[in-house]
């Protein structure tokens, strides 16, 4: 059974119109889907209802005469605006489906001129306010997780980042010097010759996100347990930036490289991609062997 907002706040009765359905109820756990936030305003909405336990869902088609015009803030926003501050309990995620979107929002409602002149609880009607119109202040009902994939906000930037750590980025491949065996004493150089930036225009529920990945920072793995870390790819030598020495012995090498990204969408102004993510490159195997000195009779 589906029940409006209105209807739980004020106890009237409200004709229902088709909504989307709500996906599963919020407790905390971690979402399985992307999240959309509203970034630094509010979301708008003509309507909110609730489809079984914990699903409220937001959208723009209302019943025709509803009573009340919805708004939906970040908790967080909200106090702050109110001059309190943050709560760390509002700080929370929803699950929901790869193809919804919600969040956990601070639920407002404003009453609207009815038809009839008047408004769902009788409270009174400025002169010259036209059915329709919105009256009095907006009153908080509610803190809970919304279905908002209706209102369609653009992606936010743990959105985006959810689509950043499935990129098929480089696996960028160890090279070392001297090129197969190594010996003792002289140090094995490292560095990568692959792509360090890539590109992706990526499509976010309509909208079109630009994706710049940058490789920020490397780690060697030199394969008899230390490890290495640099912030550029490294060169081959003299220009060599990343070396180790070994004792003699079979090793193998790998890199993990670290990538950091910026993002716009649909052409606007660049933000950054708020976390990393990595890939590891195929191992290089080499031997390092101990040179011997070797006493030569050259009349011999």
């Amino acid at each position: 059974m589906k029940k409006s907002l209105g209807t739980l706040a004020t106890a009237v009765c409200l004709l229902l119109g088709t909504s989307a359905t709500a996906h599963g109820a919020c407790d905390g756990y971690v979402c399985d889907g992307p999240q959309v936030t509203p970034g630094s305003g509010t979301l708008d909405a003509s309507y909110i209802e609730i489809s079984g336990p914990g699903g409220w869902v937001a959208g723009n088609a209302a019943p025709d005469a509803h009573p009340y015009t919805y708004r939906l803030t970040s908790p967080c926003q909200f106090d702050t605006a109110a001059g309190d501050t943050c709560r760390a309990e509002d700080d929370r995620l929803c699950p929901v489906p790869p193809d919804r979107v919600a969040q956990f929002l601070v639920i407002e409602q404003r009453r609207l001129v009815l038809p009839d002149g008047t408004t769902a609880d009788g409270s009174p009607v400025p002169a010259g306010a036209t059915p329709g119109s919105p009256i009095g202040a907006w009153e908080a009902v509610t803190r809970t997780c919304v279905d908002i994939t209706a209102l369609n906000p653009p992606p936010s930037p743990g959105e985006v980042f959810r689509y950043f750590q499935t990129l098929p980025l480089p696996q960028l491949a160890t090279q070392q010097q001297p090129p197969g065996n190594g010996l003792v004493g002289l140090p094995v150089v490292f560095h990568t010759d692959g792509p360090t930036t890539q590109t992706f225009s990526v499509d976010i529920r309509g909208f079109d996100v630009d994706i710049v990945a940058t490789a920020s920072s490397f780690t060697w793995h030199t394969g008899d347990g230390t490890v290495l870390t640099s912030t550029d790819p490294g060169a081959p030598y003299p220009d060599h930036a990343v070396s180790h020495s070994y004792r003699s012995g079979t090793y193998i090498a790998a890199l993990t490289t670290t990538w950091s990204g910026t993002f716009s969408v649909d052409g606007g102004a660049s933000a950054d991609v708020p976390g990393t993510t990595t890939t590891d490159g195929p191992p290089v195997t080499f031997a390092v062997l101990q040179a011997n000195a070797v006493l030569t009779d050259p009349y011999d």
